[in-house]
């Protein structure tokens, strides 16, 4: 898609050269300062043909003084970028099919359009016309609409230009992470979610990426992870990304993504019904790489390294059994009571493998609990941190993208519930407050750094007539690094912490392989 802005308002919007003229007006912004567009507007409204009301449109065809052939009136509920981005959204949705390979859109006079709402532009448009067709060649193909024109004043065209650049860097991700969700597991394996990260690496040279195969894996200690891998055929796959925007002493951020790229939930297996939609459990892996993506077009002046163990959980004859007692990264016993809390198994060895790289912050992203789901719906990502700071800073940049989290408890009091009899911890706890005892086992493997958990079990995949990956929260996560970047001294620091002392002595111990370049280039 075309994304541009063009200088036109007032008698100009109606002269707008384009196929579909959207016009977005707000109750108390009804004007647009075009008398042509304007007396349409009074018209409809007295025949009662639209209503300056919330979700409200009217479709002109060839309507008279307006240049383009396609008008569409389009009611918002004020002029905030969210109340717009819902507004296009809808309008591109009823135009999207018509025919028209441009469209240009209008706001009321009186709207000041900021780069928030160019990106929200942008957002809306990826979203209203994203069609999943790797594996459904009947699927209905995408509309005609190849350019989207955003009229603005002229103090706004800087903005609306920043706002459009980084609308379409986020909105490339979105869509990279809802099509490594969409696909199935028989077709996104672990291998090709490494494939997916290499290629990420040879089409922008601002990223290095690496991939850690079973030897070295086994080499780092990493039983936890494995564990999850024993009873399947395809092999793990760990994956090391990274981009170096900053000095070459900055401390990095750090993301981490489940890639569970199925779940049958192993010898503890899930009920059959809805079992297919658990090819979306690498939607934190999805997420990290549809972050990349974005951030590699905009190369904030920040380090990142992204971190994705990959695998399947399986039950088989080898598979890890409930009652098993494995070795984490970090030297802590693990009693496995439940095989389907795969996903913080394979997260905790990547967080132990996260301190080499001394970070600024660690951020991990994981469709981990259905509890989450109970606890929050499909409306807001659950974000776990001690670290005020840092959890205020993700909530803003949530806020921001309009991709919201809302922080959950994280106190120590929900950790009795770990406790185990045969190992230094188990895997989970009771059914109340799963989402939060979840969060407190991941806890225990962050103690030297500054750490928070996003839980998207609920966020990054609809259910129903709707079934996809929804690509969040790469938003979120995006705006996050960007803020970091704009913050210069004042953006997040590491905060010394000192670590537990096994994690500390098994982790200084653990030598870097031959394999990861960017583990040893990162420690040195």
């Amino acid at each position: 898609m075309d994304y541009r802005s063009t200088v036109a308002h007032g008698p100009a919007l109606s002269q707008l050269n384009a196929d579909a003229l959207l016009v977005v007006l707000t109750a108390d912004q009804g004007s647009t300062g075009d008398p042509v567009l304007d007396q349409i507007v009074k018209d409809a409204v007295a025949a009662g043909d639209f209503v300056l009301k919330t979700g409200k449109s009217l479709y002109v065809h060839r309507p008279v003084g307006v240049k383009a052939s396609r008008l569409l009136l389009l009611a918002a509920a004020d002029g905030s970028p969210k109340a717009f981005k819902a507004a296009v959204a809808k309008g591109v949705a009823q135009i999207k099919d018509l025919g028209a390979n441009h469209a240009a859109v209008a706001v009321a006079g009186g709207v000041g359009l900021e780069a928030a709402h160019a990106r929200s532009l942008v957002l809306a448009v990826a979203d209203a016309t994203y069609v999943y067709t790797h594996t459904k060649p009947s699927a209905p193909k995408p509309g005609q609409l190849k350019k989207v024109t955003l009229a603005c004043q002229q103090d706004e065209a800087s903005a609306v230009k920043q706002g459009l650049a980084e609308g379409q860097a986020i909105a490339e991700g979105v869509t990279l992470a809802r099509e490594l969700g969409n696909r199935p597991g028989n077709h996104c394996t672990p291998a090709f979610l490494a494939s997916e990260a290499k290629r990420l690496g040879r089409e922008h040279r601002h990223l290095k990426v690496e991939v850690l195969e079973r030897p070295a894996l086994e080499k780092l200690g990493m039983g936890s992870f494995l564990s999850v891998t024993n009873g399947s055929a395809q092999p793990p796959k760990f994956i090391i990304m990274q981009y170096q925007g900053g000095a070459a002493g900055q401390a990095p951020l750090v993301l981490v993504g489940k890639g569970i790229t199925f779940d049958t939930g192993g010898i503890s297996i899930k009920p059959s019904a809805g079992m297919d939609e658990m090819k979306f459990d690498m939607g934190g892996a999805a997420s990290v790489l549809g972050t990349f993506r974005a951030v590699a077009e905009l190369q904030p002046r920040v380090n990142l390294i992204g971190l994705i163990p990959a695998c399947e959980n399986m039950p088989s004859g080898t598979a890890t059994k409930p009652g098993d007692v494995v070795t984490s990264m970090s030297g802590q016993t693990i009693e496995v009571l439940n095989t389907d809390a795969e996903g913080r198994l394979i997260l905790c060895d990547a967080l132990t493998y996260a301190e080499r790289f001394k970070p600024a912050a660690v951020i991990d992203i994981a469709t981990l609990t259905g509890a989450c789901v109970i606890a929050l719906g499909h409306q807001h990502s659950g974000l776990f941190s001690a670290d005020d700071e840092l959890a205020q800073a993700l909530l803003q940049a949530g806020r921001q993208a309009q991709d919201t989290a809302w922080r959950m408890p994280l106190d120590d009091e929900y950790a009795e519930g770990l406790k185990s009899n045969f190992a230094d911890i188990a895997n989970v706890g009771g059914r109340e407050g799963g989402a939060i005892t979840a969060a407190c086992f991941l806890a225990k493997f962050t103690k030297a750094y500054r750490w928070a958990h996003l839980d998207i079990a609920g966020s990054a995949w609809k259910s129903g007539g709707a079934k996809g990956g929804t690509g969040r929260p790469v938003g979120l996560l995006t705006r996050f690094i960007l803020d970091q970047a704009a913050a210069g001294k004042d953006a997040i620091a590491p905060r010394p912490v000192k670590a537990a002392g096994k994690v500390a002595r098994k982790t200084s111990r653990t030598p870097a392989t031959k394999a990861p370049r960017a583990a040893r280039s990162a420690k040195a």
